[in-house]
């Protein structure tokens, strides 16, 4: 389809966290979802990128803090929440540090942030989003998911470590999640729509990042400056998450569809046979549960 945030429809009256919006796809995201009218909020770790990336936003936009590495922040944001709350853009993340690393937790610091930080976060604030008459989780995956299988819910531990295959099951486990958080919305007759996205591969600071790839110097250098030539842009790989958060049926998953699904105009992703799984993901979500404290009930 030849859909981009141009089509997207106006969000006025709706409000809206997104997660990891001070640079990248987040931004972008962020930035055309207040463009559209929708009151944002920037959920960064780093609140000073994220004042800097709302300072040249539209509309009606702030920033909270928010640290999915530690499950202390996450209860501390959805403690912090007042009013009503219409979308969950899940979409911060971090990509394959060179060395095992934990978050402060105890979990490998992929699975815990990207993951388990996130299905904290949407447990924690699903009240919130029950409360209004259509909400909507929106949780950004990865081609990389194809580079996770079952041991997903080993949770990566430290024996063995592989950053491309913990990578792949922190991704393969965003998928499983807002699969079956789709299933038992539907199960329970809820009105919580869940559906998933992946930005193909693009031009962010994901790969820059101190806290993965980026913990290696020569890779922060040359970075940011071979990715543009490459690789789309971050509004490029931004659109499949915009249409999973307006536009997207209940359960769907929407990524690029050119070059191995790499860039191009949005469809529907391929889903690896792992992601497929449905008593992979009801596993997942048990030792998701046990893992952050947190029990979802719809």
């Amino acid at each position: 389809m030849a859909w981009t945030a141009k089509d997207l429809p106006d969000l006025t009256g709706t409000t809206a966290v997104v997660t990891g919006a001070n640079a990248g796809i987040g931004e972008v995201t962020a930035h055309e979802l207040a463009a559209h009218g929708a009151h944002v909020v920037l959920a960064c770790r780093n609140v000073e990128a994220g004042e800097k990336a709302r300072s040249g936003m539209p509309g009606e936009t702030r920033v909270e803090h928010l640290d999915l590495s530690s499950l202390a922040s996450v209860r501390a944001f959805a403690e912090r929440w007042q009013g009503p709350l219409d979308l969950l853009v899940n979409n911060a993340g971090v990509m394959r540090p060179p060395a095992f690393r934990e978050t402060g937790d105890g979990h490998e610091l992929m699975f815990g942030t990207n993951h388990l930080g996130h299905f904290a976060l949407t447990g924690l604030l699903l009240p919130t989003l029950m409360a209004q008459a259509a909400p909507r989780v929106v949780t950004v995956s990865s081609i990389a998911h194809h580079a996770g299988d079952e041991h997903v819910v080993e949770a990566n531990p430290a024996a063995g470590y592989d950053a491309n295959r913990y990578y792949g099951h922190s991704k393969l486990a965003n998928l499983l999640f807002a699969q079956e958080l789709h299933r038992r919305s539907v199960a329970a007759g809820a009105p919580l729509v869940s559906t998933a996205a992946h930005p193909g591969i693009s031009a962010t600071n994901l790969v820059a990042s101190r806290d993965g790839m980026g913990a290696n110097p020569i890779v922060r250098l040359v970075a940011p400056l071979a990715m543009p030539l490459v690789f789309q842009s971050a509004a490029r790989g931004a659109d499949p998450t915009l249409y999973a958060a307006t536009a997207g049926e209940p359960g769907s998953y929407t990524g690029p569809q050119k070059r191995g699904e790499s860039r191009g105009p949005i469809g529907p992703a391929r889903l690896s046979r792992s992601a497929r799984d449905e008593a992979l993901a009801a596993k997942l979500w048990d030792l998701s549960e046990e893992s952050t404290g947190v029990r979802i009930r719809l």
